[in-house]
């Protein structure tokens, strides 16, 4: 029940031929379009204003959710430490 079962590999039947040799053709250059066809991105000075402010909302966004896993982080280590400290002092007492 818990044996794996594996599938029996089958056995090639019939004649077995060679693999095809593949002749190599001659290549075609491709022509490249002009350079001026692209388009070509342009920054205004609106443009880059709001991608400066959307990076720094981003880093904003990312310091304040890394900021506050680690406070949460310490709280815990502060609360399970004076847990400690009371469950220590209460089995000394004895």
């Amino acid at each position: 029940m818990f044996r794996p079962k594996l599938p029996a590999m089958p056995q090639p039947t019939g004649l077995v031929t060679s693999p095809a040799v593949v002749e190599p053709t001659a290549a075609t250059s491709v022509v490249p379009a002009p350079a001026s066809s692209r388009l070509a991105v342009r920054l205004t000075p609106g443009t880059a204003l709001a991608l400066v402010g959307g990076g720094t909302a981003v880093v904003l966004v990312v310091g304040a959710v890394l900021v506050s896993m680690l406070l949460a982080v310490a709280l815990t280590a502060t609360s399970v430490a004076v847990c400690a400290v009371v469950v220590r002092s209460l089995l000394s007492r004895r």
